[in-house]
């Protein structure tokens, strides 16, 4: 069996990030690298956003905001967000300059094929496709298994879950220097549903009809949103460029303990997904740098992830939309309609002080999470 210092089982955006920094380091020139999926990563199967005060990813920036709204039923409220940008990368972009970086290192490769099992056998790992089997020192799975989640009931699961189009409208009825962040004036059905509103231009956007909930619905019924609300705004004639729909994990589950020395999971499949608004993005360009600066000087991947006082905060924030997914218009609109959106962007970067934390929590509405609480140490 062929052997590789390090095999990267998927190749989303954790294990691309990771790779990537890596290269940034210089210290892994020597080291043999290989990355297996299914998937080869030549089309734009999503988009990712953030907000985000640095030029990190400049160059594939594909569109950028200075400000944003965020709407309930009862009113709509512009959050100005300086120094902060929203920002946009689509998939199709970052894969294309992630992989025009590996090509220019001959110690790090890609196979297309499927892996079908690894295990850590104590000296080394061996990795299973379904042509071929390796053997390697580290394993990096960013491929996500829900039925480990499933299977336990400590810590319910949400699911991200939506579908978007990218319309291009006869009418010039969009703000393109203003992001949409939250659309919650949509009928909630029992649910945490909103728009999310990115326009490009004065006539071209993403809408995506996004849900924080336990079960997906059938794709008429987004779509039959998305076509309402299009109208509402005021336009009668669209035509589609492009669709996309996801399903990102909403949880606090312990990924970290399914580490072994030698296998680590990342991305979704090790929690790198902030639990409590489903983004990805810039969680995972930190702990993609945590994580390179972690084995160059350390051997056993069960001691890489802390848990914070943020995981809490998102562990109680879980437990109330599972048992009331009704209140998440109310939770989020307690937020932005009375809050310092850069304070909150901050707190949900998870870089605030407990001083700042308390100035964002004591927003929320109490009862909800005194109760999480109480249920939570009981």
């Amino acid at each position: 069996m062929q052997h590789y210092h390090y095999i990267f089982t998927g190749s989303g955006l954790s294990a691309l990030m990771t790779v990537y920094e890596m290269i940034l380091s210089e210290s892994f020139k020597s080291t043999s690298i290989l990355l297996i999926d299914q998937d080869l990563k030549k089309s734009n199967d999503r988009t990712w956003c953030f907000w985000d005060k640095s030029t990190v990813f400049e160059s594939i920036v594909y569109k950028e905001w200075e400000s944003a709204s965020f709407s309930d039923s009862t009113s709509k409220k512009t959050l100005k967000i300086a120094p902060y940008k929203y920002k946009m990368i689509k998939g199709i972009d970052f894969y294309n300059f992630i992989f025009e970086k590996i090509n220019t290192h001959n110690n790090i490769h890609f196979l297309n094929e499927k892996v079908i099992n690894f295990k850590d056998d104590g000296n080394q790992c061996i990795v299973k496709t379904e042509n071929k089997n390796f053997t390697c020192d580290k394993v990096f799975n960013s491929i996500f298994n829900p039925k480990i989640i499933k299977s336990q009931t400590k810590f319910p699961l949400l699911q991200q879950h939506f579908i978007g189009w990218h319309i291009k409208s006869e009418e010039s009825v969009f703000n393109e220097n203003m992001a949409t962040f939250m659309d919650f004036s949509v009928n909630q059905k029992g649910n945490t549903r909103f728009m999310y509103v990115l326009p490009t231009s004065k006539n071209e956007a993403l809408i995506e009809y996004t849900l924080f909930s336990k079960d997906l619905l059938d794709r008429e019924e987004y779509e039959n949103e998305i076509k309402e609300y299009i109208k509402k705004i005021g336009i009668a004639e669209f035509e589609i460029i492009e669709k996309e729909k996801g399903n990102i994990p909403m949880t606090c589950y312990e990924f970290w303990k399914n580490n072994s020395k030698n296998i680590i999971h990342i991305g979704s499949a090790g929690g790198w997904t902030k639990a409590s608004t489903g983004f990805t993005f810039k969680n995972v360009t930190k702990k993609s740098k945590q994580l390179v600066q972690f084995i160059l000087a350390e051997n056993d991947f069960r001691t890489f992830h802390k848990k914070n006082k943020f995981w809490f905060y998102d562990l109680l924030f879980i437990d109330i939309l599972y048992i009331r997914n009704e209140l998440g218009a109310t939770l989020f609109s307690s937020l932005f309609k009375k809050g310092n959106p850069i304070l909150i962007f901050k707190f949900l970067d998870e870089e605030t002080t407990y001083f700042e934390d308390f100035k964002v929590i004591m927003k929320c509405p109490k009862a909800p999470f005194i109760k999480a609480l109480f249920n939570r140490l009981l």
